[in-house]
């Protein structure tokens, strides 16, 4: 079976897709987001898009306050069930940071996304964080 090039797959999908979202802002300004699967910005644009790129970059929220880091196998482009390369994060952001830029940068996978990568961490590290709530109880002395 012959691959589509990514390029060719981006001019398919550029105009109109089922991911595509367009925000009027003022005037005959837009702005065009998209809501695909490995898009970390969530920008229509080629560099993000998880549709046309063979190599693509997710971090999104895991179960019980764990972060995932899946990158997807050039090989298995065929195999849905196997595209993706899953990681599951529980350590403390900062050791976090470090094996999503050794995953993304270092190995030389997507140098581009590094920034991307990080930036997208930081948001869903912090979307996992449980606010205080309620009330300050007052700790009563007996005397």
């Amino acid at each position: 079976m012959a691959t589509v090039p990514g390029q060719l797959i981006w001019e398919i999908v550029k105009k109109n897709n089922s991911f595509l979202v367009k925000e009027f802002g003022n005037g005959t300004a837009s702005v065009k987001f998209s809501k695909e699967p490995n898009n970390l910005y969530n920008l229509h644009s080629y560099k993000y898009s998880g549709l046309a790129n063979k190599k693509t970059v997710t971090v999104q929220a895991g179960k019980d306050q764990s972060i995932l880091l899946a990158t997807t196998k050039t090989k298995k482009q065929n195999k849905p069930s196997a595209l993706l390369n899953k990681t599951l994060m529980k350590k403390d952001f900062h050791r976090m940071a470090k094996a999503v830029s050794n995953q993304v940068a270092d190995n030389y996978y997507r140098p581009d996304l590094k920034k991307a990568a990080l930036a997208r961490l930081s948001a869903v590290n912090r979307g996992l964080k449980v606010a205080k709530s309620g009330v300050k109880k007052r700790n009563r002395q007996r005397a």
